[in-house]
This record gives structure tokens, C-alpha cells and sequence, in this order.
């Protein structure tokens, strides 16, 4: 169903894919942008972007399950982070490949950004994933 990529004639990427190919007429599900926020609305982790990064990975999958999809069928993630220094975004990355969202791996882009929409937001993720198994029938 997922045909994960990397290009032999490119330098090897560390820990993601070139390129994800899904099969025509497989169900995708395009997330909104995941943030760090609890159930009630509350930012997690204020001034932490580990700890933000991992609610955000953590409502990701509550999103995914809603539609019947995970972690796993995830091909491809824009990793946003408030920060321009590179050791930064490689703390909230290691996040990332722990959760699962590496696997295969998937198609990423990690990205340092000036501002989030939220107070104190550091991480947003949003993603395209897989739902496997049949659509809901026709009306």
C-alpha cells in the first residue's frame, strides 16, 4: 500500500524517506496541524519544546485513530519548530523518530520558524497518513 523511498543517488537522509508512493484509490486523511495542547485547551510544556513535541505527537495520534488510521501509516510530515538553532530542532526530530512516525520512514520536512498560532506554542506537526481498510459505504 506504501512504497517508502530513498533515492540511491542522493545523500542518504537520516531517519525519512526521499519519496512516499500510496497505490490509487487507497484513502488518505490530511491532518491539520497537531500543537501542544491538553484536552481542556492548556499549552504542555511551556518553554519546552521536548515536552510539547511529544503532546504533539500524542494528539496526532488522536487524530489518526478518529479516522481510523496511526502513527504508522503516516507517509509524510511537516515538522514545524520555533527556533533557529539546529541542535533545537534536532531535540524535538529525536522526538519524532521515538514515536513511531519514523517508521517505514516516512517523508519529512523539519522546519525552523519564527512563530506558532498559539501563546507559547514551540511544535506543530501536520501530516498526511494512510487510513487502511475500506471507506465508509455509499450513500
Amino acid at each position: 500500500m506504501i512504497q517508502r523511498v530513498t533515492v540511491p543517488s542522493l545523500f542518504p537522509p537520516p531517519v525519512y524517506s526521499h519519496v512516499s508512493v500510496v497505490e490509487a484509490g487507497t484513502r488518505l486523511a490530511f491532518l491539520a496541524g497537531s500543537v501542544p495542547l491538553d484536552a481542556e485547551g492548556v499549552l504542555v510544556g511551556e518553554g519546552d519544546p521536548v515536552r510539547q513535541a511529544r503532546q504533539v505527537v500524542a494528539n496526532l495520534g488522536e487524530q489518526l485513530r478518529a479516522v481510523g488510521s496511526d502513527l504508522e501509516h503516516v507517509v509524510a510530515t511537516d515538522v514545524h519548530v520555533v527556533s533557529a538553532e539546529p541542535a533545537v530542532l534536532s531535540a524535538v526530530w529525536d522526538v519524532v523518530k521515538a514515536s513511531g512516525l519514523s517508521t517505514g520512514p516516512h517523508s519529512s520536512t523539519l522546519i525552523g520558524v519564527a512563530c506558532l498560532g498559539y501563546t507559547g506554542q514551540l511544535v506543530e506537526i501536520t501530516a498526511t497518513a494512510v487510513v487502511p481498510g475500506p471507506g465508509p459505504a455509499a450513500a
